[in-house]
């Protein structure tokens, strides 16, 4: 199975990798196995699942899929994706150990290490991934034991050569762990490029539909996956099988639903780029991107995200989020409908303001998560809340000069 899996391509892999048609019913889709324990034929001898914080049959489809899409060996499923992440960073590091991080990441990611972990002795550096001269400078300085980098970075968007990272790490006898939950494996590969782990949170494109939380942890070392299974068994940190089911359905269409955000992405990155309202605008698909470059080696499209800035500043991007019909102001990224996120107040609301600023993460920034509407539609959204914002702005300037 496992060899005829890896010859098949990507969408068939989404709707086959892991999972048959169930043995004893004949069912097409995977079952739900909603149990918390699992009859023994004798003492020591089991059908492979004792219990289900150690292990349930719905939760290894979703696994085996996963590894299979990454083009791995293993994959582990977590309840969420900061339970993926402190999985990993309980699996890896010790006291005194240190981590050098992209300094533009998820916020949760960033409070994870320097509020929870920095009292246990875990010392975390986050640097500016995508200069490749300070991530080997940082290298440099003193021994590290991860690197964890997210490529696109979480809001800004910015670019970590990943062959590179993978090589600087490696040399100075680290791990590199790799974020690709902003494109998943239907865009980019990062264990192809030279990553050691990747790391997703499932809850955003993989399962896609906003209707489940979950992560998971992929690599192609059998230590690494024994000892990650081992810390999920220890903190209970196993995903739902309910949970793992519904991902299950989302993840076989995700590369239709990849290209398509993507396709999307670029027509509306296109207009605001053109916008006279629109004072920076960061997309890996457009050729005015500084990385272009770079996005075209190591990914196979720009992704759904857009990052972006208004003219008048902070209250100018609050007025336009504040005025979208079609979009929804929400604290996600990644499902069907198109999301849009204040990251300084929101996502990134823990990340101390100096790591914000020297990251480009401004007060005023806007994501945009572009879903699967009518790309037109999205459009129409941000023109009428982009109008909406510049009267405002004008009505402002006009009682500011009467006053």
């Amino acid at each position: 199975m496992a060899q005829e899996t890896r010859q098949q391509r990507f969408d068939t892999l989404s709707l086959h990798a892991g999972a048959g048609p169930d043995p004893v019913t004949g069912a097409l889709l995977t079952p739900i196995y909603q149990t918390t324990t699992y009859v023994q034929e004798a003492v020591g001898r089991h059908k492979g699942y004792t219990y289900s914080r150690a292990g349930n049959p719905t939760v290894a489809a979703l696994e085996r899929r996963l590894a299979a899409l990454e083009g791995a060996e293993f994959a582990t499923c977590y309840a969420t994706g900061l339970a993926a992440t402190t999985a990993l960073c309980l699996a890896l590091l010790r006291a005194g150990e240190r981590v050098v991080a992209s300094q533009a990441v998820y916020g949760g990611t960033v409070r994870l290490l320097r509020e929870v972990l920095a009292p246990f002795g875990v010392r975390a550096e986050f640097v500016d991934t995508s200069d490749t001269n300070a991530l080997a400078e940082a290298l440099r300085r003193e021994p590290a034991r991860l690197v964890f980098v997210e490529t696109p970075a979480n809001p800004t968007l910015q670019l970590t050569d990943i062959k590179e990272a993978a090589r600087l790490a490696h040399a100075a006898g680290a791990l590199l762990v790799v974020d690709n939950t902003l494109l998943t494996p239907a865009l980019q590969r990062p264990l192809e490029l030279g990553a050691d782990v990747v790391l997703h949170s499932t809850t955003k494109f993989i399962e896609g539909h906003n209707a489940t939380v979950g992560g998971a942890l992929v690599t192609g070392d059998a230590a690494l996956n024994e000892r990650f299974d081992y810390i999920r068994k220890s903190t209970g940190t196993i995903q739902a099988p309910f949970d793992a089911w519904l991902t299950l359905q989302g993840v076989k269409t995700l590369g239709v639903r990849m290209a398509h955000h993507s396709e999307n992405a670029l027509r509306v990155a296109r207009f605001l780029a053109e916008h006279p309202q629109v004072a920076r605008l960061s997309y890996p698909g457009l050729e005015s991107f500084p990385q272009f470059g770079l996005a075209r080696r190591q990914q196979a499209s720009g992704g759904a995200l857009i990052a972006f800035e208004v003219e008048g500043g902070t209250e100018a991007g609050v007025r336009l989020m504040n005025s979208v019909r079609l979009c929804s102001l929400a604290e996600n990224l990644g499902a069907a409908e198109t999301l849009i996120t204040h990251p300084a107040s929101m996502t990134h609301g823990s990340v101390p303001t100096e790591q914000r600023e020297a990251a480009g993460i401004t007060e005023g920034l806007v994501r945009l998560s572009v879903g699967l509407e009518d790309p037109e539609d999205i459009i129409a959204d941000l023109e009428q809340a982009l109008r909406a914002s510049g009267e405002s702005e004008k009505v402002l300037s006009a009682t500011n000069r009467e006053g």
